[in-house]
């Protein structure tokens, strides 16, 4: 890298190359805004081309040389896309821990916490599958009931799923209702299933969808 009398000793780490660099731009920044000179965000515009060969003169004559800026672009253009490739799974997961508090604050009596994490994020995963209702449900529990088949689950399944053309919170209550209040411990395999798969339904109509997002 180019020396020059104002860069400081050790400006060879990459963190205090990039502070200096960001912090040129910054200043060329201020004083074309005083100068009233706008940025050139359409690349397209014929004026574009001059602003940015401008800029480089600037940036070379400060001591900076072609393969560092070579250098510095590749670095904050790979910090660029690892934050852009990671904003996906950030929505992913606040969505999937909103759906679980969903979850917990009208479940957390009957089931535990963990079951009621797994089921949230498996209903996140399948309301952008294109999938029937039943097997939505059957792919949403199938993890919290490994002693179940997914063909014994799908009888379960079928109906709720038929049933809920039926106004929803209506059918989900009466439901409910028809299960023993008692802690998941204490149900029965069949009770268990039952319970899962109307939670799992809770899940899937409280879950963001694809079009919604």
């Amino acid at each position: 890298m180019t020396n020059h009398p104002n860069r400081p000793l050790g400006s060879s780490i990459p963190a205090l190359a990039e502070l200096e660099l960001l912090h040129i731009i910054f200043e060329m920044e201020t004083l074309e805004m005083a100068e009233s000179i706008s940025y050139p965000y359409n690349l397209l515009d014929p004026e574009a081309e001059s602003y940015f060969e401008t800029l480089e003169q600037e940036v070379l004559a400060a001591g900076w040389s072609m393969e560092d800026l070579s250098e510095q672009g590749q670095i904050l253009s790979d910090r660029v896309e690892q934050l852009w490739s990671s904003f996906p799974s950030a929505v992913e997961d606040a969505s999937v821990d909103e759906l679980s508090s969903t979850l917990f604050q009208r479940f957390a009596a009957r089931v535990p916490q963990q079951l009621l994490q797994t089921i949230a994020q498996r209903a996140q995963q399948v309301v952008s599958q294109n999938l029937s209702l039943a097997d939505q449900l059957v792919l949403c529990v199938q993890e919290c009931l490994p002693n179940w088949g997914e063909d014994d689950l799908q009888v379960f399944a079928r109906p709720l799923a038929f049933q809920m053309r039926s106004p929803e919170t209506e059918v989900l209550e009466s439901t409910l209702q028809s299960i023993r209040a008692d802690h998941w411990t204490e149900l029965s395999e069949i009770e268990q299933a039952r319970l899962s798969l109307v939670i799992a339904r809770y899940a899937i109509i409280h879950a963001p969808h694809t079009d919604d997002q």
